[in-house]
């Protein structure tokens, strides 16, 4: 399985250097020479909640965390959930104490990380959900905000779905325009053995004649991707790998048609809907 590891793995890899350096660019972004609406402001000792307006599943703790310290460390944050906790309408999420000018022109950038990362946990959740009376697993794909892909695939992970390959460098995936520069499937197969046999193998294809070529490489191919099949040659894919090779279905993939996949009996179903068709939770900043 493609999965980078676990919880633990994925915070090693965001942790400090990556969440400081993505929070400093969104920062830079935002406050530019400084922010003139606060310039006014007392800096007085304040207050503040993070809550939630809807039901969601939290994610983005660390980032929104850095944003607030990154102006002020001495902000303290009192969180009262944790990344991938089902939270409900009117939650308070975090109470913090600090000068108020920090607080106030960190407050964008800290919800935008929070509401961005919360809605594809909250997304991957649901879809999950949906499928959870099957054996198929949801993947995301590399369909990610850029800079952010790291963050994005960590919110799936909260959410409960599975993590495909993280970028171009961990596993090889050849598709309609690699089969027909190499001149076949087979001999696609064949290039990529003979350079990274070390590194795990998906083929897409986008027809059942595909993927029984695919069948007789099955020795060294790590799994099918089948590429907007119909639910009819999907549940024909199945029968005819008979478990040979682990099937992907991939295309046209939403809430709508995600259960008829699933009920295929496919073994992952993979799309990049958790990570670019997200709508942003709906959380506020007040002061008390």
């Amino acid at each position: 399985m493609l999965v980078m590891s676990q919880h633990v793995l994925f915070m090693n890899l965001l942790t400090n250097k990556h969440i400081l350096n993505s929070v400093a660019l969104a920062l830079a972004e935002d406050f530019g020479a400084g922010d003139v609406s606060a310039d006014f402001l007392l800096n007085k000792i304040i207050t503040a909640e993070i809550i939630s307006r809807e039901p969601s599943v939290i994610c983005g703790i660390e980032y929104a965390q850095s944003t607030f310290l990154s102006l002020d460390d001495k902000i303290k944050l009192d969180w009262k959930v944790k990344d991938g906790e089902c939270i409900s309408s009117g939650q308070v999420l975090c109470v913090l104490i600090g000068a108020s000018k920090a607080i106030i022109s960190a407050e964008r950038v800290a919800l935008n990380f929070l509401q961005m990362l919360s809605s594809v946990a909250t997304k991957t959740h649901y879809l999950v959900s949906k499928i959870s009376h099957t054996n198929a697993q949801l993947l995301d794909t590399r369909k990610t905000i850029p800079g952010l892909k790291l963050a994005q695939k960590y919110a799936v992970k909260c959410g409960g779905g599975v993590n495909h390959r993280m970028g171009l460098y961990d596993c090889i995936m050849l598709k309609e325009n690699h089969i027909i520069v190499s001149g076949s499937i087979t001999l696609a197969v064949k290039l990529v053995i003979e350079q990274h046999s070390n590194l795990p193998l998906i083929v897409e294809v986008e027809n059942l004649i595909q993927l029984q070529e695919v069948l007789t490489l099955s020795s060294v191919v790590t799994r099918a991707l089948c590429d907007n099949f119909s639910i009819n040659d999907l549940i024909q894919a199945v029968d005819v790998t008979k478990g040979k090779l682990p099937l992907e279905a991939s295309g046209n993939i939403n809430e709508n048609t995600i259960v008829e996949v699933a009920n295929t009996g496919v073994d992952f179903i993979s799309t990049g809907s958790i990570t670019k068709n997200i709508q942003a939770i709906d959380l506020s900043l007040r002061f008390v």
